[in-house]
């Protein structure tokens, strides 16, 4: 019997100093991550991040183009995990974008606050330890393909 994974996008936002965008979230205040969120039904991966984006830190495409993306992530949902809803986990389609604006473009405060903080940090900056451990492995896999050399 095959899984039945929700389909969900991620945006890696860099600055051309090659800083990341990483964001607090208001519900658990020491994980930080990419913004992100599920595909709608009838909706693109390229629609869904406008959209994620726009919620969730007040960003329009105007603020950033997509340099790549790259699909296929996936990773499974803990028993207890409110997103289960019928999905063994999800598969994500990361999306590697060049941030355009500045930072007073971003606004958190959106019409559903997802994040209460962000902060610009380099790649190795990034501690897997402000992550849940079920989505460890596919975040770091994810920057390391998309922020390689040459990527």
């Amino acid at each position: 019997m095959s899984k039945n994974y929700r389909p969900n996008v991620a945006a890696i936002l860099q600055k051309p100093t090659g800083e990341i965008l990483i964001c607090q979230r208001a519900d658990y205040p020491e994980c930080w991550q990419f913004p992100q969120g599920g595909i709608d039904e009838g909706e693109s991966a390229l629609q869904a991040l406008h959209r994620e984006l726009e919620e969730e830190t007040g960003l329009k495409p105007s603020h950033y183009e997509i340099v790549t993306s790259q699909a296929g992530y996936r990773y499974e949902f803990p028993d207890d995990n409110p997103l289960k809803k019928g999905f063994a986990g999800q598969e994500q389609t990361y999306f590697l974008c060049r941030f355009l604006g500045q930072d007073s473009d971003i606004d958190l405060n959106t019409h559903n606050v997802e994040f209460t903080n962000f902060r610009w940090i380099t790649a190795a900056d990034f501690q897997s330890e402000w992550l849940p451990d079920f989505k460890r492995q596919v975040v770091l896999q994810a920057l390391n393909d998309l922020l390689k050399p040459g990527a």
